[in-house]
């Protein structure tokens, strides 16, 4: 088969081993189109390696067709469309992955969208409802809006009743997290975000992949018994904690990463997804925001659209997209 392999941060599209048939609790995927991420992005720079025992093959969520079934996987047969939340692997014509990490598209979607639900849905579920554990009516940030991410982020909070305020780095950015669901926003170009967000009312939950230099204004506009989670630091890796107001706020500083949870888990934030997201994706309240597709031979392109944050929600590959 063919996948993409990193050399000196350049990715190459060549043939590779092919797999061993699923194993037990398993399923083979036929790759349509794969979702590209941050995380993959890192990884070809040498600076998030997979977790021990995963395929060095970069790739976090795709959209596929079922090729094989493992011995004790009784909920999904060959053929069937599907969606599915990897550890890495997806830059690949074939996957294996643990059959829990793998849900149905949603009715009336395609392979296309379906490749933009897998991860930024089951990461904005899960640091918003699950460890930031939103409470009816609280109030959100959300920094890098217009991404990925974001855009699922928003329309959860819209769908489920939570006021939000983004940070994106242009207008345009903005204007299309208003369209999205968004109640305020801010340019991160024209300064600090903190008096606006202050302005609009302090916020009890703040999804932040930026890291340390936005942990000062973070603490500043979260509330008393705020939860502040962390699921990157593109902005660095050590800032000043004060430790005084974190104590007299009851505020909450949590680390939160996805790929590194066990299939367990995975499975769980998934079925929650099937329970609570998919039914709003079926019915068109909510939606993938896509940005661009690039044949797969094109990762280069692609990633360098996504490293000079030319994107507005979700970057895909499409690999078996005639399938």
């Amino acid at each position: 088969m063919h996948a993409v392999t990193f050399s000196q941060q350049h990715a190459d599209w060549q043939e590779v081993p092919d797999l061993a048939p699923p194993g037990e609790g398993e399923v083979q995927l036929r790759v349509a189109y794969a979702g590209v991420n941050r995380a993959d992005l890192m990884q070809r720079a040498g600076q998030y390696a997979p977790p021990p025992g995963v395929s060095d093959i970069p790739g976090l969520e795709v959209s596929a067709t079922v090729a094989n079934v493992g011995a004790s996987v009784d909920h999904l047969a060959v053929g069937d469309r599907v969606c599915a939340l990897l550890t890495g692997g997806g830059y690949a014509e074939m996957v294996n992955v643990d059959a829990r990490q793998v849900l149905p598209l949603p009715r009336g979607l395609d392979l296309r969208t379906g490749a933009a639900l897998p991860e930024v849905f089951a990461t904005a579920w899960l640091n918003l409802f699950m460890e930031g554990n939103l409470q009816a009516g609280e109030r959100v940030l959300l920094h890098a809006g217009a991404s990925g991410v974001g855009s699922a982020a928003i329309q959860l909070c819209r769908a489920f009743g939570h006021p939000c305020f983004v940070t994106a780095g242009s207008r345009a950015k903005l204007d299309a997290c208003h369209k999205l669901g968004a109640d305020a926003g801010f340019n991160r170009h024209d300064g600090s975000f903190a008096d606006a967000v202050q302005a609009w009312g302090e916020v009890d939950v703040i999804l932040d992949p930026v890291g340390a230099s936005y942990l000062p204004d973070n603490q500043r506009v979260l509330n008393t018994d705020g939860r502040l989670v962390l699921i990157g630091i593109m902005g660095g890796r050590h800032a000043e904690l004060d430790m005084g107001r974190l104590l007299m706020k009851r505020q909450r500083l949590l680390g939160s990463t996805l790929r590194s949870k066990p299939a367990a888990a995975k499975g769980a934030i998934m079925q929650a997804l099937y329970t609570h997201v998919w039914p709003l994706l079926e019915s068109g309240e909510i939606s993938a925001l896509l940005d661009r597709c690039w044949p797969i031979e094109q990762v280069n392109d692609a990633h360098a659209h996504m490293e000079s944050n030319a994107n507005t929600g979700k970057v895909l590959l499409m690999i078996n997209a005639g399938d």
